[in-house]
């Protein structure tokens, strides 16, 4: 174990050491307890702190180094990975990104009413919307299972596209609940009608 801090490479003089210490060394900080460190910008280390969680700590701080990692600070941000991972899961699962609906359906709700004496059934329409989202999302994963598949051929491939296509096509008389063009299903003809 040792010390960040002054090195006597003078008698006469005190030097400063400040070499950065890498993601993975372990330290001792006086006010939040052992730690390791997750990320280094210029000016802090982040630390995740058994006992405090994770804190940010200037880089000539006071505190003990444990176990140094010299290896290369990490030029990734956590912006960076957030951003990986999302796009990661927007690809790969049947999560979907925010869908607005149109501005005229905001607070709107849908009626059923039947044709005999049964009551009528009333949800609101931003609750029927979302459903029409998620139908278009999770047709979109098995759009990219079916063309990312190892066991179909490409002529099953071809065909199942077609299906899903046609399905959007049947869809498009939701469209009008979009407020983006570009959310908005697309049949064969590329008709949004």
């Amino acid at each position: 174990m040792y010390k960040q801090g002054l090195d006597c490479a003078r008698p006469d003089i005190a030097i400063k050491i400040m070499k950065l210490l890498g993601i993975g060394s372990r330290i001792n900080h006086s006010e939040y307890g052992k730690g390791v460190v997750t990320n280094v910008s210029s000016q802090h280390y982040w630390v995740t702190f058994i006992e405090n969680g994770l804190e940010t700590i200037d880089l000539d701080a006071d505190f003990e180094v444990i176990e140094r990692s010299d290896d290369d600070v990490d030029t990734v941000s956590l912006f960076d990975v957030e951003s990986s991972l999302v796009a990661i899961l927007k690809k790969w699962s049947d999560t979907h990104e925010r869908v607005a609906i149109a501005d005229k359906w905001k607070g709107g709700k849908l009626i059923l009413e039947p044709g005999d004496d049964l009551a009528k059934k009333e949800m609101p329409i931003d609750t029927f919307f979302h459903k029409i989202v998620m139908v278009r999302d999770r047709l979109r994963v098995m759009e990219q299972k079916i063309n990312s598949s190892k066991t179909l051929d490409d002529q099953d491939k071809v065909e199942l596209q077609q299906y899903i296509t046609r399905i959007y096509g049947s869809l498009t008389s939701f469209n009008v609940l979009f407020k983006n063009k570009s959310d908005q299903f697309v049949g064969e003809r590329g008709n949004s009608t």
